[in-house]
């Protein structure tokens, strides 16, 4: 079956960096799409970073809040994505998950913390 499990997470200073990794299975990973989203208290969940499968050429789009901040890659031998996070400040804090759609179904990881805070 489909398994996304996120990693990476911790508590950082302001200006700080963190690298999340989503290591994926049950499925060809480097077919699909990946997504990293986060969610904040309070907050709705909002799509954060997306890289497009291998054949597509792996292009990374990024939200306005993250561009030039945070990079998002992919392993294909290794079945995992990243997201590295440079420069963070304390509205990234939430709890950021990897989703993954295939047939018309949404799979997402169990989420990994990160808090930004002095």
């Amino acid at each position: 079956q489909v398994q996304l499990v996120e990693s990476g997470g911790g508590l950082v200073q302001p200006g700080g960096s963190l690298r999340l990794s989503c290591a994926a299975s049950g499925f060809t990973f480097s077919n699909y799409a990946m997504r990293w989203y986060r969610q904040a208290p309070g907050k709705e969940r909002e799509l954060v970073a997306t890289i497009t499968s291998a054949s597509a050429g792996g292009s990374t789009n990024y939200a306005d809040s993250v561009k030039g901040r945070f990079t998002i890659s992919r392993d294909n031998a290794k079945n995992t994505v990243y997201l590295q996070m440079d420069s963070l400040k304390p509205e990234d804090t939430a709890v950021y998950y990897c989703k993954v759609t295939m047939a018309g179904r949404s799979y997402w990881g169990q989420g990994t913390q990160v808090t930004v805070s002095s």
